[in-house]
């Protein structure tokens, strides 16, 4: 008698399944799901783009003249060098030495520098260089520590005689 009592009780206490309870379970699951899937395409959007160049076809066809342009530069045996130091405030200052190959210093030049993020490509910072003494030049930028690359030019009068990317990682 004891157990058919338990049975009938165990029986009434157990919710009924109704169609509004799998309505509701159905939706709460595709909730989840779709609110997961959201969370994804947002980060996936926000964070890495991708792109290496905007256009392969374009990259392809200037190639050539970079090939070119390189030859050209290893036949002027410049010697161009340059330190990234850290400043006291976390800036890092940058100093370029641009010799010829005679060990003159390059006269008459304009420099550019950019710090380029080797995994973001929006993260690239540019660095206003001047000119301190002939062949020097000295700029400062705000960077966070890690891995850059460093491209640096050297452009007369608007034609680029030398180009130079390298890896530097930054503490």
């Amino acid at each position: 008698m004891a157990d058919e009592h338990f049975a009938a009780e165990a029986r009434s206490r157990s919710p009924e399944i109704t169609g509004r309870m799998v309505f509701g379970l159905l939706a709460a699951f595709f909730a989840v799901v779709i609110s997961a899937n959201a969370v994804l395409v947002h980060k996936a959007l926000s964070t890495f783009g991708g792109l290496e160049t905007d256009s392969s076809y374009r990259a392809g066809q200037l190639f050539e003249r970079e090939v070119a342009l390189a030859k050209a530069q290893d036949a002027q045996h410049w010697q161009v060098e340059a330190r990234v130091t850290a400043a006291a405030d976390g800036a890092a200052l940058l100093d370029i030495v641009a010799r010829d190959a005679s060990g003159m210093p390059l006269i008459g030049m304009d420099a550019t520098a950019l710090f380029e993020r080797p995994t973001d490509r929006r993260l690239d910072r540019a660095v206003a260089v001047k000119e301190d003494t002939p062949g020097r030049f000295r700029g400062r930028v705000n960077i966070p520590a890690g891995q850059w690359d460093l491209v640096l030019e050297l452009a007369r009068r608007g034609d680029r005689l030398f180009r130079s990317k390298n890896r530097i990682v930054l503490q």
